[in-house]
């Protein structure tokens, strides 16, 4: 009896205890943490991003989650390392994938292994719940750096109404780059020397463009860049020459594509109003074109030269470095919340991204929207032959020799072989200092 007094007068001052060490806990409040997140795509993402946080919130009373705007993918690359220097970082961001080698390099992300250990799970069972074709940009030296939350592949978008007018037929894409001018010559359309319709419509714009680039390098059988090492870009290869002059050639030569280096917003802009008939963009873009479009249209596979290839894109949620312990807690719960199969399911149909999380295709709703929306299939089939995205050391600097040079192709002032050797050039300048200190450092 007296044991059980004890007890019982233990456990009541343990539980006083405890309540006394939870007043503080209550009276500090919910762990306070931003989550940067950019916009890089037509659409409602912005608006969608604040439905998504509101559900955390409520589901989560400990941690109390803000979702910042932060611009395009380069602005949010950009406020990221201003804050980290300043010691007041995000506890999460969503980052351009192929940004996270840079700044691994910086030593401005946290190793999320750790953070995996910690909840029981090994690294492969982590990253198997993601498609294969996503890890390469978010692991860097056998560690996780990223987790995949809205990820991406370019698709060919056709406009089916003007196809069949044109006597082609939608149900049976062009495959090939012979195909694909084929189709543009027939669908672009005159009056007198003025152009009334476009036949085929490709951003050129920074980021998007050199994605496109790495896009067309791959299909013409090239690499963009080493993915085993950050110090080396193809530019001036056959490979991504071949690339640039068929770009060059749709504008000066078969006269179907805009003349000019034009916006992502402004080449879905003119697919929609049927100022083009073809497009190619990511499909981020896919929900907004469903959402808008008045014509019936189709999206398929980007057509190939020598094979069948795209670069992931899109992005993936990141702990910057230098954040206290409860921040960084609160933020990797958020992030598992964020890319768990149900909320990647709910993201994808919301914006046009494909799911990352591939158990997210099996969940009910999901299933239910991919049969009343089969266009939603497509980018998810073409990760079969998916490669990385482009990420070297100062991957922003590098990617921009090359756009600003595909840049001066498309307005007509440079010729492709002249970019190129300027491009390669620049960039093996601007990685100099980091093979310097790796392959260049001998012992």
């Amino acid at each position: 009896m007296l044991f059980t007094r004890r007890l019982m007068l233990g456990l009541a001052m343990a539980g006083s205890m405890a309540g006394a060490l939870a007043v503080p806990a209550m009276a500090e409040g919910p762990t306070e943490i931003d989550l940067f997140f950019p916009v890089p795509v037509d659409g409602k993402l912005a608006r969608d991003m604040g439905t998504l946080i509101k559900e955390f919130n409520e589901t989560h009373p400990a941690i109390k989650a803000t979702a910042v705007y932060t611009g395009s993918y380069d602005d949010t690359l950009i406020k990221t390392r201003a804050s980290i220097k300043a010691g007041k970082p995000p506890a999460a961001v969503i980052m351009s994938a192929n940004f996270l080698l840079d700044m691994q390099i910086e030593n401005e992300l946290t190793n999320l292994d750790p953070l995996i250990a910690a909840d029981g799970t090994t690294k492969d069972q982590f990253l198997g719940q993601f498609f294969p074709a996503l890890q390469g940009n978010a692991v860097i030296n056998r560690s996780v750096y990223g987790v995949p939350f809205h990820n991406s592949t370019p698709l060919l978008y056709i406009n089916a109404d003007k196809a069949k007018e044109a006597g082609l037929d939608p149900s049976k894409p062009p495959q090939t780059w012979a195909e694909l001018t084929d189709w543009a010559k027939k669908l672009t359309k005159r009056e007198g020397d003025k152009v009334t319709q476009w036949g085929i419509a490709i951003p050129c714009a920074y980021d998007y463009c050199g994605w496109m680039m790495e896009t067309l390098t791959m299909t013409n059988g090239g690499r963009y860049y080493n993915e085993e090492f950050g110090g080396e870009v193809y530019y001036d290869t056959p490979s991504m020459l071949g690339a640039l002059t068929w770009w060059n050639d749709l504008v000066y030569k078969h006269k179907v594509h805009a003349p000019g280096a034009t916006s992502g917003p402004a080449v879905s802009t003119s697919f929609i109003s049927g100022n083009a008939a073809m497009m190619m963009l990511s499909t981020g873009s896919l929900t907004y074109v469903r959402d808008n479009a008045k014509f019936n249209y189709k999206v398929a596979f980007i057509p190939r030269n020598v094979r069948n290839a795209v670069p992931i894109g899109g992005a993936s949620l990141i702990v910057p470095a230098g954040l206290e312990a409860d921040k960084q807690k609160a933020a990797w719960t958020l992030i598992k919340w964020m890319t768990s199969p149900e909320k990647s399911a709910w993201w994808s149909r919301a914006t046009g991204y494909f799911a990352p999380n591939m158990a997210a295709y099996k969940t009910p709703d999901m299933v239910d929207f991919l049969n009343k929306n089969p266009d939603a299939k497509t980018a998810v089939e073409q990760l079969d032959v998916a490669k990385p995205w482009f990420a070297t050391y100062k991957t922003v600097p590098v990617r921009k020799t090359l756009e600003d040079e595909v840049m001066l192709v498309l307005n007509g002032k440079k010729q492709p072989k002249e970019a190129l050797v300027a491009a390669q050039k620049a960039a093996d300048e601007t990685l100099k200092p980091y093979n310097a200190e790796t392959s260049l450092k001998l012992p």
